[in-house]
């Protein structure tokens, strides 16, 4: 019988370059299809958004070591919309942090592959994420923790659009100005969809770039799959060191992304790929294979 991981890295010529983000995008993708499909879990689309962002994160910007995942000098990544763990989790595999075939278990019984992520038993994660709205405050007290010693490590936080309805948010985005936390970046996975409608039908964030510049953070807008843009947008956040604020990368996304008949589709937030349409989600995502 092929192995999990025989079977996600198939029509590779060796084992697959994932430091290069466009590589690692697609492979998040392809193990996002596969998990749902085996577990008959939830938030493929989400997955599918946020994959670049996660792909250039761990493949080019983290400081973080899986030789050695508690290092003490490392960047923290905190996944605070953590219905897409399964993107995190494919991340971290496919990098080193556990292997790939363990990726097999996620939402099974016993699995510490939960369906929205967790830290417990799982090398790289952080924290423990899904409660909509907390991540923020969880990263400024990393980072405020981290100024208070005189650490030169970077936190990063990864939130949805539909979570920053939350006042949480807001709070903490109101403390991390406060403290001058410039070394807190924020990256926010804008697909202008939540759970069960548009970001604007459920309440409107515009104009959100402007919200963050006003509430004190320095703040840019990219598109969300242009890897390349993506890594501009991390290199100028790091440059921001110094100017006592925290910054926020808002990354334009399409929910579903990379197969045609979910790109754009609310439904996808919550149904499971089965059957014919993860026959037809493969062939798609095959034929955009690095």
């Amino acid at each position: 019988m092929e192995s999990y991981e025989a079977l996600v890295h198939s029509g590779f010529e060796g084992k697959p370059d994932v430091r290069d983000p466009k590589t690692l995008a697609w492979l998040i993708r392809r193990n996002g299809l596969e998990m749902t499909h085996l577990s008959r879990g939830s938030h493929i689309g989400s997955v599918f958004s946020v994959a670049e962002i996660i792909a250039v994160l761990y493949a080019s910007v983290l400081n973080v070591d899986p030789k050695e995942p508690k290092k003490p000098d490392r960047d923290r990544l905190i996944l605070s919309k953590g219905h897409a763990g399964s993107a995190v989790y494919a991340a971290l595999a496919e990098t080193g942090f556990f292997p790939v075939e363990q990726l097999k278990t996620h939402y099974a019984n016993g699995s510490i592959l939960s369906g929205h992520v967790s830290h417990k038993g799982v090398p790289g994660v952080e924290v423990s994420t899904g409660s909509l709205g907390h991540g923020l405050g969880v990263g400024v007290g990393m980072a405020l923790g981290a100024k208070m010693d005189g650490a030169q490590w970077r936190t990063y936080v990864v939130l949805g659009d539909g979570e920053c309805d939350e006042g949480s948010v807001w709070e903490a985005a109101l403390q991390a100005a406060q403290y001058k936390l410039d070394r807190l970046i924020a990256v926010i996975d804008y697909n202008h969809m939540q759970s069960l409608a548009t970001v604007d039908e459920t309440l409107r964030l515009e104009p959100f770039e402007q919200k963050w510049k006003d509430f004190g953070w320095n703040a840019l807008s990219v598109n969300g799959h242009d890897t390349e843009a993506l890594q501009k947008a991390f290199d100028w956040a790091k440059e921001n060191a110094g100017s006592r604020k925290p910054s926020v990368i808002l990354a334009h996304t399409v929910k579903g992304k990379g197969v045609s008949f979910m790109e754009n589709d609310i439904l996808w937030h919550y149904r499971t790929p089965q059957g014919e349409e993860y026959d037809a989600a493969l062939k798609e995502l095959e034929a955009q294979r690095p």
